[in-house]
């Protein structure tokens, strides 16, 4: 059947980092200027493969029907992630445009260029964590260590020690007098002091 005489309706995806403080407000506000009937959205990373929007939004594709994101690195920030998903668009009948760059993949360029734009997006995503593992490896070297500070102090871990090993407390008393959630004195009680 050809392409023009299929019903082409304009899918629109938004995605957002869920550890970052961003919302889907602008992509949505661009998607529907775009003229998309059906929006998917969801927080997760954009190098996780396990996102149930982009899963549901593959799944109900049909021929004729486009894709339509912000920019490609929505959709993926790694090049195979972002190869097999267009892949799963193309094996629909449908096709992908972005917003942001002229990337259409009905045309032979246009997959060329999301190719391009797709590795600048991994190789963007490996530098960002080269620079994060960098910079905790510097922190350490300075005696900085990351995570949330101990609940207990040194003085309190040996007086819990002392408790529960002579048997004037049980661990859960301890954990309640402490403040702490039960399973950290087992924790504790199997570190050397």
């Amino acid at each position: 059947m050809p392409l023009r005489n299929v019903k082409r309706t304009l899918i629109g995806y938004a995605r957002v980092s869920r550890a970052d403080e961003q919302d889907t407000t602008a992509q949505l506000q661009v998607l529907r200027k775009a003229g998309v009937s059906r929006l998917f959205e969801e927080k997760a990373s954009g190098g996780r493969w396990d996102r149930p929007e982009l899963e549901r939004m593959l799944d109900q594709l049909r021929r004729g029907d486009v894709v339509i994101a912000w920019k490609i690195d929505r959709l993926s920030r790694s090049l195979k992630d972002l190869l097999f998903i267009m892949e799963r668009i193309d094996a629909a009948g449908a096709g992908f445009k972005n917003v942001t760059e002229p990337i259409d993949t009905v045309t032979a360029g246009g997959r060329m260029m999301m190719q391009m734009l797709g590795s600048f997006a991994e190789f963007e995503r490996a530098m960002i964590r080269e620079r994060t593992r960098a910079g905790l490896d510097a922190a350490r070297a300075q005696g900085r260590v990351g995570g949330r500070p101990p609940k207990l102090r040194p003085n309190q871990m040996m007086e819990i020690h002392t408790m529960v090993r002579s048997g004037r407390k049980t661990a859960a008393e301890a954990a309640r007098l402490f403040g702490v959630h039960p399973s950290t004195i087992p924790r504790l009680m199997a570190r050397p002091l």
